[in-house]
C-alpha cells in the first residue's frame, strides 16, 4: 500500500514593505519594541479587511466636490463608506482586543465597546452619529459611549475610509484646508515633499493634502516667528510646533530619505519626538 503524499506546504506569506520596516524599526530601537508591537497587530489586522474592501462608488460632480470643501465639509458621507458590518464589527472588537492587550484601553473600557459591538443593533447607529459630528456635520457626539471609542473608531474606520480617499484623490483637486477634505479628521503627520512643499496626512483616512508649508494647520497661524522647528540628526523627521495654539505635528521630510511616508512605520519612530515636544509644552 503505498504511503500518502505529504501536502506540500504553502510559502510564507510575503510581507508588506510597512511590515519589513516596522520589524526593522524594532530591530534597531528596542525602546519601542512595544510600539512596534502593537503596531504590527493593527496594520497586519486591517490588511486583512482593506483586502476584502472594495473601492466605493461616489456619486458627486466635480461642484458639488469642491463646494463641500470650501464650505469645510468632508468629501465623504457616511452612506459613502463601503461598510460591510459583519466585517466592522469584527474589526471593531479586534481593535479593541488589541488596544487592551497592549494596555492602550483598561478593562472596564474594552468591556464596554465589545459588548457594545457584539450588539449589532447598538453599534451602526452610534458609529454614523460619530462620523456625522466629527466630519462636519450637525451631530453632536454619542453622549453614552465611551470616551475611548475616538481612538477605536479611528483605527477600526481606517480600511473603509482609506478606500474613500483613493477614489476622491483621483477625481478632485484638494484645497489647502486645515482638515482633512476627505473625512473631516485633523491631520497626524505630514510628509514635506523633494519641492519643500508640504502634504498632510490625515490620522483616519490616510489620505494626504497640501497645505503650506510654513502655517499652523490648527490654528491658522502664519507667522513664522511664532512657529518653532526642530528636527532629529539625520533630518528624516522634522516636528512643526505652533507658539499661538501650542499644538504641534511631526513630519517626514522626504528631501532626506531613501523611501516614501509610511505613517504606520513614521509615526512610531517619531514617539521620542513626541516626548520632546511635549517636554517643550506644546500638546
Amino acid at each position: 500500500m503505498n504511503e500518502p503524499v505529504p501536502p506540500v506546504p504553502r510559502p510564507p506569506r510575503s510581507e508588506t514593505r510597512e511590515v519589513v520596516e516596522l520589524k526593522r524599526l524594532k530591530t534597531d530601537q528596542p525602546e519601542l519594541a512595544s510600539a512596534v508591537d502593537m503596531q504590527l497587530a493593527l496594520v497586519e489586522m486591517q490588511r486583512r479587511v482593506q483586502l476584502r474592501v472594495p473601492l466605493p462608488w461616489i456619486s458627486a460632480d466635480s461642484a458639488w466636490l469642491q463646494a463641500q470643501q470650501q464650505a469645510g465639509r468632508a468629501l465623504v458621507r457616511f452612506s459613502d463608506i463601503p461598510l460591510d458590518w459583519t466585517d466592522f464589527r469584527l474589526i471593531f472588537r479586534q481593535t479593541a482586543d488589541i488596544l487592551r492587550r497592549f494596555d492602550a484601553l483598561d478593562s472596564a473600557e474594552h468591556k464596554t465597546l465589545v459588548d457594545m459591538a457584539r450588539d449589532g443593533n447598538t453599534l451602526e447607529p452610534i458609529v454614523a452619529q460619530w462620523y456625522d459630528a466629527t466630519s462636519g456635520g450637525t451631530a453632536t457626539r454619542p453622549a453614552d459611549a465611551p470616551a475611548s471609542i475616538d481612538q477605536v473608531l479611528v483605527l477600526a474606520l481606517r480600511p473603509f475610509l482609506s478606500r474613500c480617499a483613493e477614489v476622491l484623490t483621483q477625481r478632485t483637486t484638494l484645497s489647502a484646508n486645515a482638515r482633512c477634505p476627505f473625512c473631516g479628521w485633523e491631520p497626524e503627520f505630514a510628509v514635506i515633499l523633494h519641492s519643500a512643499d508640504r502634504q498632510l496626512i490625515c490620522g483616519r483616512c490616510s489620505g494626504q493634502w497640501p497645505f503650506a508649508a510654513l502655517a499652523c494647520p490648527f490654528c491658522a497661524n502664519h507667522d513664522r516667528s511664532l512657529i518653532t522647528s526642530f528636527a532629529t540628526r539625520d533630518g528624516r523627521y522634522r516636528v512643526s510646533a505652533c507658539d499661538v495654539c501650542k499644538r504641534y505635528l511631526k513630519a517626514y521630510d522626504a528631501r532626506h530619505a531613501s523611501r516614501p511616508v509610511m505613517i504606520a512605520v513614521d509615526s512610531i519612530a517619531t514617539l521620542p519626538l513626541d516626548a520632546i515636544a511635549m517636554q517643550r509644552g506644546y500638546q
